[in-house]
Order: structure tokens, then C-alpha cells, then sequence
């Protein structure tokens, strides 16, 4: 548990992280002076608290310190970034080409699943062609005795006679 004096101190360190914006006398106190002031009083906490625990309060002060206080708008961009809070604003080629960009936006799932389904039985029908044509060619060149292939490997160009020598 803390202790009393414990938690005063606390209080008054966060009492005076805010002191500045208030305008009162500590405000006169430069910037870094408060820092240092601080550290000093978060060092002096850390005596009577675990290790990890100093460390973890000396980091969360000197972030509130250094950060700048945020008004509602910057909270606000903050945790509704535009995709999800305010609309963004068109771009110029958006609004020069909306009725484009509405027809691609608003495409029927039963279209596109036809569409898709077209473009695989094509995409087979000429993998089915290929094999066939391809397989024909390396049966002929399996035919092929040995001597006459180094024959061509030597008046024909062997990058291109590779490709059959899988």
C-alpha cells in the first residue's frame, strides 16, 4: 500500500504539471527547470517503490511534460481518422470522373461471380493447350538421339535448347 505522504506527493507533482498553463508563479520557473524539479521528486518517490514502477511513473510524467496539451479537434483527429470519423475530401480526378468511379464502385456480386468464373475456364481451356502443345514438343525432343542434340547445341544457340532439357 502507499503512504500517505506517498500519495500528497503525487498529488502535488500533478498539481504542478499544470501549473504552467494556469499562468501562476511557478510559470516564471523555465521549462526545463520544472523538468529537472521533476525527475528530482520522481527520484525521491522511487526509494519507497519497486524499481519498475519508478521507471513506469518517470516515463508517464516526462511524456504529459513533453507533449503539448491538445485541443478537442486534435483529440478528435486522433481517434476518428478520416477513414472512419470525417469525411475526406474528393480529390480533383474524383470529382471530374464521379460517374466512372460509380459504376466501378457498384458492381453486382452475381456479375463479378460470373465474370470470375468466365476467366478461370478460359484461363484452364489455354493452360490445357499449352500442356498439350508443350508435351508434344518434349516427346519429340526425347526422341532425339544424344549426338544429334549436341549437334544442334553447337550451330544453334544452347539458351535456346535448354528450355527442352528439363
Amino acid at each position: 500500500m502507499a503512504s500517505a505522504d506517498l500519495l500528497r506527493r503525487e498529488e502535488e507533482f500533478y498539481e504542478s504539471l499544470f501549473d504552467s498553463a494556469k499562468g501562476d508563479a511557478a510559470a516564471a520557473k523555465t521549462r526545463g527547470q520544472m523538468i529537472e524539479r521533476k525527475i528530482e521528486a520522481l527520484e525521491d518517490m522511487a526509494t519507497k517503490v519497486s524499481n519498475r514502477r519508478s521507471r513506469r511513473w518517470l516515463n508517464d510524467r516526462l511524456l504529459i511534460e513533453l507533449v503539448p496539451r491538445l485541443h478537442v479537434e486534435e483529440i478528435k483527429g486522433l481517434f476518428a481518422p478520416p477513414p472512419f470519423g470525417e469525411e475526406a475530401p474528393l480529390s480533383a480526378f474524383c470529382r471530374t470522373s464521379v460517374g466512372e468511379w460509380d459504376a466501378f464502385r457498384s458492381i453486382d456480386m452475381d456479375v463479378e461471380a460470373r465474370f470470375m468464373q468466365r476467366m478461370k475456364q478460359s484461363s484452364a481451356k489455354q493452360k490445357n493447350l499449352v500442356n498439350e502443345d508443350e508435351s508434344i514438343v518434349l516427346n519429340a525432343w526425347r526422341r532425339i538421339d544424344c549426338q544429334t542434340r549436341e549437334a544442334m547445341k553447337r550451330n544453334f544457340l544452347p539458351e535456346l535448347l535448354e528450355i527442352y532439357e528439363v
